[in-house]
This record gives C-alpha cells, structure tokens and sequence, in this order.
C-alpha cells in the first residue's frame, strides 16, 4: 500500500510540472492548481457556451413524441478492448462495428467509445438529473456519424455525435454481465494503466431490447473540456443495476493529481430555452394499437 501511495504521489508531482488542467470540483484544493468546473471556461471558451450538458431533466415539461425505435446493430458482437484509467475516467475504444440507426437520428452513427462517470464508494454521482434525482453513476456509448473517422473530426459538424446516457442503480445481487469491467479495474488504479478486458458486447453493458423504448433527447455538448456543442444526446429512463459493491470499486481509482477518483462528473448546466423530448411511444407500437383498436370495433359489429 505505502508503495502505492509514493506511486501515486510521483504522478501528481509529473502532473503538476506539466502545468494546469481542467479537473472535477473533488479535486480542487489550495495545494491543487487544477482548474474545476467553473473555471472550464477559461481553458474552453465553448465551456461557457448555452448549449452545455448534462442538463437537469424535468419530466413535466419536456415535449412527448411518437418516434421510430431506435435500431441497435452489432451491439451484439462480442469485443475485447483495453480500458484505461486516463486521469478523469475509465474508458474503452470500440472496434467500431456496433452502429444505431433510427429514433429520430437522421444517419447511421457508429460507436466508438465507453466511459463511466460515478459518485463516491455508490453515492451520488450521474451527470444528468432526472426531476432532480442524481443517480450513483452513468455511463456514456459515444457515437459518430460513420462518414467520420474519429471524435475530433466529428465535433467539427454540429450533430457529428450521438451519445447515449444510460443511470445505473443499486441492486442487492451483483450484476454479472459486468464482471469483465469490474474484475479490470483493480489492475487500472494509477493513471495511464490499462489492462485488457476479457471478451464482452455492448448488448450485455445496456438493459434490455424491450427496455429501450422510453428515452430522453435534447441537443447539447461533450461534459468535459472542449465541451464542444456538436452531440444529439439520449438518456434511456430504464437503469442499469449494479450492487454497492460494484459501483465502489470505481472508487478505489486515483486521479492524476493522486487523490482518490470520485465524484466524476460535471454539474448540471443551464438549459437555455432548449427543448428536451420523449419518446412516449413509437411508430410500430402506435400502428399495432390501431390495428388493435379496429379489430375490437369491427368485433362489436358483428
């Protein structure tokens, strides 16, 4: 453990020789130069931008829609990725194989990368709000529009990203699609660690097929520093469930000013006049139910 700590203390000296860099609010502290949340701006003007995520998201007044359902395809390939511990998260690439069509999406969008954002030892910690409500952790599948060949190509066109925000909840039992992330991340503790995940699919990360109807959407930004305005976000109102101990073993992560990695996320920004949607329904469950509803007449007829 104290070898650890002296690990941890080298990367935090490395970090600071380097100079300032955007952090999250649990990192700031007088000994710390990092800049935090309200101070993106300085480091990324678009930071400061109106249209900004994550958002709180008020259930009474977003705007209820009927849209195609969202069409998954190659979530179901299995994958094996290194995950990283990059000094604010953990991510992975994707092979990008695995591509989301419909729900209002005006072109096919591939996924490239996974990355969690989460509270302390299963405590509050999601980027987006629902009526207020924080949830222990979020997870981010981002997407470009497939002409692209990478993220910072994509961020150039204003709707060159698709990300999917999925909440996650607590549960009794541990959640054992997900032992291939969890059984990862004692090996990725430091900063710039990385170990490769045992084979996996997206399919097993995201709740049911049958789950995925009710979502919501609005336009926003990436929620990290450039905090660029090109995303079409969805956040899914079906959760994840992971037990406490699953969501805490996030925690024993180290930023790279080598203090212990929670609270990762932004805080909730102003929506500024913008729309959010949802999906009350869908094209295909909408005509099912007037095919329904006129058999029943035509019965009563006879």
């Amino acid at each position: 453990m104290q070898i650890l700590k002296l690990l941890v203390l080298l990367v935090s000296m490395l970090g600071m020789m380097e100079g300032t860099d955007w952090c999250y609010k649990s990192q700031v502290s007088c000994d710390n130069k990092c800049k935090g949340p309200d101070e993106w701006k300085d480091i990324a003007p678009t930071c400061g931008g109106k249209s900004q995520s994550p958002i709180n998201i008020v259930t009474k007044r977003v705007v209820t829609i009927n849209q195609t359902p969202f069409r998954f395809q190659g979530y179901q390939h299995l994958f094996q990725r290194n995950i990283t511990n990059n000094g604010h998260t953990v991510k992975f690439t994707l092979p990008g194989d695995a591509v989301i069509t419909g729900a209002g999406l005006s072109e096919t969008y591939k996924a490239v990368e996974v990355h969690f954002h989460w509270g302390k030892n299963g405590g509050p910690g999601s980027e987006h709000t629902i009526d207020g409500e924080q949830y222990p952790m979020e997870m981010h599948i981002v997407h470009i529009k497939e002409i692209y060949s990478s993220v910072e190509e994509a961020i150039k066109d204003p709707f060159g990203l698709a990300v999917l925000g999925f909440m996650y909840q607590k549960s009794h039992s541990a959640n054992k699609k997900y032992d291939s992330i969890i059984n990862a991340l004692p090996n990725i503790r430091l900063p710039g660690n990385k170990v490769l995940l045992e084979p996996m699919s997206l399919d097993m990360l995201i709740p049911p097929h049958n789950t995925r109807m009710h979502y919501f959407r609005y336009n926003g930004s990436l929620t990290t520093p450039n905090c660029d305005e090109s995303v079409i976000w969805t956040v899914f109102e079906n959760t994840i469930k992971l037990s406490k101990q699953q969501l805490s073993e996030f925690s024993n992560l180290f930023f790279e000013n080598g203090i212990a990695m929670a609270d990762t996320f932004r805080p909730v920004q102003p929506l500024t006049g913008r729309d959010i949607f949802y999906s009350g329904g869908n094209i295909a469950s909408v005509y099912t139910g007037l095919v329904v509803s006129t058999l029943i007449i035509m019965f009563l007829m006879l």
